[in-house]
């Protein structure tokens, strides 16, 4: 199965500028995602950049690589069990009544940077789920065919919106 933007958009809830996935390139539901984001040099985290500055100070932000990580994550995760349940994706009560957070990651480690002009690929596998609300995942990412970032593991949660406050 390969799911358009949209999909994306109705599953995870971020918007422009910080929805960091482009495409579903394949989602094995239940199993796992494989998806794409393209850096380019009109991204938001290159304005105001000093014009002659060294190559690696163009390199994208890690936080960002790990945010797009996590976004293909909970495609992963919301999409499988949205499929599961045979409900459009998005729907109401998935997207009003529930907030997908990472818990936390382990056993990551970067082995690179990506730039401007190419494409990161996430590889994220399922490996369980429990009571719907907790969920265990690991993967890879890919700069243009290259090694990035590994997570050993991702424990992510799923909590009644009205359970999250607001900071004062």
């Amino acid at each position: 199965m390969t799911p358009d933007y949209r999909w994306i958009l109705d599953l995870i809830p971020v918007r422009h500028p910080i929805v960091l996935v482009d495409r579903v390139e394949h989602l094995e539901p239940g199993s796992h995602i494989v998806t794409a984001k393209a850096v380019s040099g009109g991204d938001l985290c290159y304005q105001g950049l000093a014009e002659g500055l060294p190559a690696e100070r163009y390199a994208f932000p890690r936080s960002l690589v790990v945010e797009s990580f996590g976004q293909s994550a909970a495609l992963l995760w919301l999409g499988s069990t949205a499929l599961r349940q045979q409900q459009t994706p998005g729907a109401a009560s998935d997207r009003q009544d529930w907030v997908p957070l990472a818990g936390s990651l382990r056993q990551c480690e970067f082995s690179g940077s990506a730039y401007p002009g190419e494409v990161i690929r996430h590889t994220v596998r399922l490996h369980e789920v429990i009571d719907g609300a907790t969920a265990f995942m690991s993967g890879e990412t890919t700069a243009d065919g290259r090694p990035l970032f590994r997570v050993g593991q991702l424990t992510a949660v799923r909590r009644p919106r009205g359970s999250i406050t607001a900071p004062a």
